[in-house]
């Protein structure tokens, strides 16, 4: 009778590779909890750990998909920045009319910086606490200056096609979105009450009105 050879345990399975793709359903749902977490408590008040148990998923797991808290932070103002002024709004579209579209985009946007969580964490970022900190810049790359430089290459593109006379294209984006934020969203961040829908209608198209009027071109 022969001798039955040892056995050995078998190899735990190897973790993934880096290239392995990521699992689309655990990233929305750790920003989702992201989102809401950095609203209610802020930055330093949020832990890793809390986010991981807010989005049912381990710890590990949100540093596999965002590497450490601050990328996770400006991932988070990234998607909800997305999810209200989506990149196929800034689509040259040009069988829509420029004014059709700006308005469009006019209103998704005061829509997005007018929401109470837009409001907080604006407040947040312009107190004196957070005046040195990078977050403020962080928040900047991935909200502002990400819808100033996709509008800003939409206006290139129609200047292109001969609608507008534009030099500086971003410098004219930020024009933009400081006319449509005008006096109802400082109301809104003085705590000041909302503009009423027909109010804020005229005055998005007010906007608009006074932003063709700079740029769009003129027949010689």
């Amino acid at each position: 009778m022969s001798t039955p050879r040892p056995t050995h345990p078998a190899a735990p399975p190897k973790p993934p590779g880096p290239g392995r793709p990521k699992d689309l359903g655990k990233r929305n749902a750790i920003l989702e909890a992201a989102k809401r977490l950095f609203l209610i408590e802020g930055f330093d008040g949020v832990s890793m750990d809390q986010i991981a148990t807010e989005a049912g998923v381990s710890k590990l797991t949100v540093y596999s998909h965002f590497g450490d808290k601050e990328t996770l932070f400006g991932a988070a103002v990234k998607a909800y920045c997305e999810q209200h002024l989506p990149s196929p709004l800034f689509e040259a579209a040009l069988a829509t009319p420029l004014r059709e579209r700006l308005l469009e985009i006019a209103t998704a946007f005061y829509e997005l910086i007018s929401t109470p969580e837009a409001i907080q964490i604006h407040r947040l970022l312009c107190s004196p606490q957070m005046a040195d900190s990078p977050l403020s810049k962080m928040f900047w790359d991935a909200g502002p200056q990400r819808l100033h430089t996709e509008f800003a290459d939409l206006l290139q593109r129609r200047a292109e096609t001969g609608e507008l006379e534009v030099e500086d294209a971003l410098r004219a984006a930020n024009q933009f979105f400081a006319l449509v934020k005008g006096e109802p969203h400082a109301m809104l961040m003085f705590g000041c009450g909302s503009t009423g829908k027909s109010e804020l209608k005229a005055h998005i198209e007010a906007s608009v009105t006074m932003f063709l009027r700079a740029y769009a071109r003129r027949e010689a």
